[in-house]
This record gives C-alpha cells, structure tokens and sequence, in this order.
C-alpha cells in the first residue's frame, strides 16, 4: 500500500544559509510564515538560526503547532584528521534535534569551492584512495550519532561537493554501510547535477531515508556550466525555481517516493533562496505547498 510523504518545509526556503547573516529574515518571522503558508513540520537549519536552548525552541514550536523532523550539519570527513571537529559540530546540532523528538540528521558534506565567492577551495573529486577512506568515515560518524543521539543520518549530496553527480553518488552509497547511512534524496541538487532521481529511487529504494523537494532551472544550470559558475552565484541567479517551473517533474517523484516501504518519510521543501528580500519567501512557499499537494500522495 502507497504510503503519503510527510510533507514539511526549511529555513533554506526562507533565504536562511547560516546561524547568523544580516541578509536574512529572523527565526521568528520564519516560524510565523512557515506556519501561515500551511506547514506544520520544518528542519532545524543551520545550527544557531533557530534558539539552541531546548526548552525555549520547545515553546516556539508548540506555540504554532510546529514539529522538527531533522537538524542539519556539515562535515568535512574526507580530509585528514578531521573527525573531531566533524564531531563537534555534529554534537551541537544533533543533542538539539533529539531533545526535539526529531530521528533524523541530514549531513552534508563540506563545499570544495567556496559558496559565498566561488573560490576553489580544493579538488573537486576524491581519488581513489580517498574513497574507501571518507566512506569508512561516514560509516563511523552514522554509528556514532545513532549511539550517542539515536539519529539516522541522512547524507545529501549536494552540487559543489565531492557527493555529487548520478555516478558519484552512486559511488558513495556502493562504498557505505545501507544500515548505518541513508541518503537524503534533494530533487534539485540530482537535477542540477544531471543525475536521474527516479533511476535513483527506482536502483536503490532502501537507500532513500529523506527527501528534500526543489526544482531547478533548466536554462541557468546550462549556463552555470558553461561559464563554471559556483553554486552560491548559480543560487543568486535563480537556479533553483518554484514548481512548476523547473525539473524534475514532481508528480511523478512523489508517486515513486509513495511506493517505499518506509513507516515514514519526510519530504522537505527546500528552494534555495540566499540572499532574498523579506517578504520573497511566503508568497512561494505557499504556492508550492498548493502545488505539491497537488501532485501526489501527501500528509
């Protein structure tokens, strides 16, 4: 029997990339309007965007009769002796998510070109040797949180980072364990990065933990690639666009999503907006909260 997606949105939809930038709108506004556009769960965010103090976020949720289905960091586990400050970040993050009552922590992995400049950081791909290394890594680190916090991880691969295209991220779920890491399956990042998101739920159903709902822009991730554009300038020029507009197709995304044998799985909308004006994000996340719903099998 088709199970419907757990429908939710994130502080990425309202322009929010960091704890703390004067771009942004503030956590109170974002919690108003994620509840004025219709949604009753949302993701932690970047860690420190939202009140870190239990007790007080507790409050703010149930004041608008909002759960959190999943905080979210950024590792860096594929460079050298990197496990402790990976850990210390994802300590933070998650001790918050459980306090919440979430079970899930979505990891992404650290940028090789800078967001804010575009500035090549390191090697955009991994070598041989580093692959079995990082994998091994992200096997640990899912082991860890699951003991220390009782989380699953999520891992996103995500456009500008070594988890990218269809073939690497089939890689990396061919290198980790299917019992210690899931993938949060973002639409968008695939289709930015030409791979194939029902072939990928279609190969690796059992692989799919999370979902993260976007659209891109067909015409400027041309562009973007043919002027080797960084993804925070890519962003800024709209590569991520409200449904309908973009690809992949939605509908049957969801319908592919709703035949997983999963007891429950969040599907997150999450539109890339930094920087926006304040008053951008509503308007669309309430659009596309119509629209999704009616695309597919939603709760």
């Amino acid at each position: 029997m088709s199970k419907p997606a757990l429908i939710g949105t994130a502080p990425d939809s309202w322009g929010v990339w960091f704890p703390e930038d004067s771009q942004q709108t503030t956590w109170e506004r974002f919690l108003d309007e994620a509840t004025g556009a219709g949604y009753t769960r949302i993701e932690l965010g970047p860690y420190g965007f939202l009140p870190t103090d239990p007790h007080q976020l507790r409050d703010e949720l149930a004041k608008r009769d909002l759960t959190l289905t999943a905080g979210t960091i950024f590792e860096h586990l594929h460079r050298p002796d990197s496990w402790d400050s990976t850990w210390a970040d994802v300590s933070a993050s998650a001790s918050l998510t459980a306090a919440m009552g979430a079970k899930h922590l979505v990891v992404i992995p650290a940028f090789w070109r800078d967001e804010r400049t575009g500035e090549v950081l390191e090697e955009p791909n991994l070598t041989a040797e580093q692959w079995p290394l990082y994998a091994k890594q992200i096997d640990r680190l899912g082991k860890a949180v699951r003991e220390e916090f009782g989380l699953q991880i999520q891992f996103h691969p995500h456009a500008d980072t070594h988890v990218d295209t269809h073939a690497n991220v089939e890689r990396f779920l061919s290198e980790t364990d299917p019992d210690l890491v899931s993938i949060c399956l973002d639409t968008g990042h695939i289709s930015y990065c030409d791979g194939d998101n029902l072939k990928l739920i279609q190969d690796f159903p059992e692989r799919i933990g999370y979902v993260h709902l976007k659209q891109v822009d067909p015409a400027i991730r041309d562009k973007v690639r043919a002027e080797g554009i960084g993804f925070g300038e890519a962003v800024r020029l709209g590569a991520m666009c409200e449904p309908p507009n973009g690809v992949p197709e939605m509908a049957p995304v969801l319908e592919a999503l709703a035949e997983l044998d999963h007891v429950e799985l969040f599907a997150i909308v999450e539109q890339d907006l930094y920087p926006c004006a304040p008053d951008v994000p509503l308007p669309i996340a309430t659009r596309t909260l119509e629209y999704l719903r009616g695309c597919g099998p939603l709760a």
